[in-house]
C-alpha cells in the first residue's frame, strides 16, 4: 500500500487514567467494522502501514537496547512532516491525566527528528475555547519545543472539537504559522484524541480539513463517541480509528505511531531506487510501480513511457506520432515543414498561407521563404513588398486613339495604326487619303495665288515698259 501521511494533527483529550489492576480486568468491548482496539492491532501492523497479503508480521520496533532509541544507528530516521497536536482539556481532565497527556506528546516528539528542515510541531489547546499554544515555527529543535509542551496549562469547560480542527486547519497549517507549501510535498497528519462526545459540528469541518490534505487519524478513549470518530478519520478507516478502552494503554499509542513515523523501510528512507513510485510491502520490502502513461522496464525499476504522445511533454510544435518502444516523432501540418530541431515547424509556402505582404503578387520560392512581384507596369519598391507604376500606357490612362507608347519611367507617346497619321492633338489619329485631301486643297489654293500674283507682276511690267518708249519717242 502506497503510504501517505499528508501533515499531523493530533487532537489529545484526557487520555490518561491512572493504570492499576483493575484495567487488566475490564472486558473487552467487541469489534466495530471501521476500528482498531489498540492491543488487537497486530503486532506488525501501524497506523498508515497496510502489510501485503502473506507478510508475516513483526513486533514494532522500540528502540530498547539501542542507543538513542529508535532514531539510533540509521535505522529509523522520521519523516519530515507539519505536525499539530489539539490537545482536549475539557473538565473531564484531571490534573494528573493532563500531564500524562503532555507525556504522550513528549514521547512521540522524542521519535521524530525536529527542525526547519525535519518535522515541525505546533500545538492547539482547546475546551469551549481554542488557543494555540505555539506555532510550528515557534520552536524547531526538541529541547524547547519539550519545554514548550510541559508548560501547556488546561482550559477545562466545553469539548468544541469541530472549532478546534476548523482553528487548526485554518490559522495553524498555514505557511505564515509555517507550515511548509505544497510544492514541497512535507506531509501534513492529523491525530484526534478525544474521550468524549463533541459538542460542535465535526463532520463537515473534518471534511473539509481532509480535501485541504490533511490526513486525519481519531483516537477514541473510554467514553469517547466511535460515530464521531468515524465522520473525524480518513479512509480506510480501518487504518485511521482507533480506540483505547484505558488511559494506561497509551503507552501502546505512542509506539504505534512511532512505527508510523519510522522511515525503517526504503520507501521512507529514500533509498529504494524507484524512479516513479516505490510501495511498501512490510518488513522492511518494498516494489516498484510507474506513473500512469508509464510501463517497468526490465530492470524494475526505471519506467518508460507508454504513450509520449498522451503525455503531452513531447514538445512538437504541431503533430506528434507515437511509434513503438514508446519512441515518437513530431510532424507538421499541410504546408509547413520540421526545422532542425526536429520539432518545430516552418511554413513551407508563406504565400498560401496569406502573410507575405506583398501588394501585389507573392512567389514561393520553397524551404518557407518567398519574394513579391509587381504587375505589368509596376516595378518593385525598396521595401521589396509594394509595387510602382512603371508604364503608364499599361495603366490604359494614356487617352492615346490608336498606340501607346513607353518612353521610360511613367513617359510615353502616342502612335496611329497603319494607314492613319496622327493629328495635332498628338493623341487622335486620322486616315492617310484624307489628310493628301487636304493638302490638295491647300496646294491649289497656293499655286491660284501664285499666278495671280505673276500676272500683276506680268502687267506692271508691261506698263513700265510702254512709259519707257513713249519717253524715248518724245526726246527724239
Amino acid at each position: 500500500m502506497r503510504r501517505v501521511l499528508p501533515g499531523l494533527l493530533l487532537l489529545l483529550p484526557p487520555l490518561l487514567l491512572p493504570p492499576g489492576p483493575a484495567a487488566a480486568t475490564v472486558p473487552a468491548p467487541p469489534a466495530r467494522p471501521g476500528f482498531q482496539r489498540l492491543g488487537t492491532h497486530g503486532p506488525g501492523g501501524s497506523p498508515g502501514r497496510r502489510l501485503a497479503p502473506g507478510v508475516p508480521p513483526r513486533a514494532p520496533y522500540s528502540g530498547a537496547g539501542q542507543p538513542g532509541g529508535a532514531g539510533a544507528a540509521g535505522f529509523c530516521k522520521s519523516r519530515p512532516l507539519d505536525l499539530v497536536f489539539i490537545i482536549d482539556s475539557s473538565r473531564s481532565v484531571r490534573p494528573l491525566e493532563f500531564t500524562k497527556v503532555k507525556t504522550f506528546v513528549s514521547r512521540i516528539i522524542d521519535n521524530l527528528d525536529i527542525g526547519a528542515a525535519d518535522t515541525r510541531v505546533a500545538v492547539v489547546n482547546y475546551a469551549s475555547t481554542v488557543n494555540i499554544e505555539f506555532h510550528l515555527q515557534t520552536h524547531l529543535d526538541k529541547k524547547s519545543l519539550k519545554q514548550a509542551v510541559g508548560r501547556i496549562a488546561p482550559l477545562s469547560t466545553g469539548t468544541m472539537s469541530g472549532l478546534a480542527i476548523q482553528t487548526a486547519m485554518e490559522k495553524a497549517f498555514t505557511v505564515e504559522a509555517g507550515a511548509r507549501g505544497p510544492s514541497s510535498n512535507i506531509p501534513k497528519v492529523a491525530i484526534i484524541v478525544t474521550d468524549g462526545r463533541p459538542q460542535d459540528q465535526v463532520n463537515e469541518v473534518a471534511a473539509r480539513a481532509r480535501a485541504a490534505g490533511i490526513e486525519l487519524y481519531a483516537v477514541g478513549v473510554d467514553r469517547a463517541d466511535r460515530e464521531s470518530l468515524r465522520m473525524i478519520a480518513s479512509e480506510p478507516l480501518d487504518e485511521h480509528v482507533f480506540y483505547v478502552e484505558t488511559y494506561g494503554v497509551i503507552e501502546k499509542l505512542s509506539s504505534r505511531f512511532q512505527e508510523t513515523f519510522c522511515a525503517v523501510d526504503p520507501c521512507m528512507l529514500g533509498t529504494h531506487g524507484c524512479q516513479h513510485v516505490c510501495v511498501s510491502d512490510g518488513d522492511g520490502k518494498h516494489h516498484c510501480e510507474c506513473s500512469q502513461g508509464y510501463a517497468l522496464n526490465a530492470d524494475k525499476k526505471t519506467c518508460s513511457a507508454i504513450d509520449k504522445c498522451a503525455l503531452n511533454t513531447h514538445g512538437c510544435e504541431h503533430i506528434c506520432v507515437n511509434d513503438r518502444a514508446g519512441s515518437y516523432h513530431c510532424e507538421c501540418h499541410e504546408g509547413y515543414t520540421l526545422k532542425e530541431d526536429r520539432k518545430a515547424c516552418a511554413a513551407q509556402d508563406q504565400c498560401a498561407l496569406g502573410t507575405h505582404g506583398c501588394q501585389h503578387i507573392c512567389v514561393n520560392d520553397g524551404a518557407g521563404s518567398h519574394h513579391c512581384d509587381c504587375y505589368e507596369g509596376y516595378t518593385l519598391s525598396q521595401d521589396n513588398k509594394t509595387c510602382s507604376v512603371l508604364d503608364k500606357c499599361a495603366l490604359g490612362s494614356h487617352g492615346c486613339q490608336h498606340i501607346c507608347v513607353s518612353d521610360g519611367a511613367a513617359s510615353y507617346h502616342c502612335d496611329c495604326h497603319t494607314g492613319f497619321t496622327l493629328n495635332e492633338d498628338k493623341k487622335t489619329c486620322s486616315a492617310v487619303q484624307e489628310a493628301a485631301r487636304l493638302t490638295s486643297i491647300r496646294d491649289a489654293c497656293g499655286c491660284e495665288a501664285t499666278l495671280t500674283f505673276q500676272n500683276k507682276v506680268i502687267s506692271y511690267l508691261q506698263r513700265l515698259n510702254t512709259k519707257n518708249i513713249l519717253s524715248g519717242s518724245f526726246s527724239a
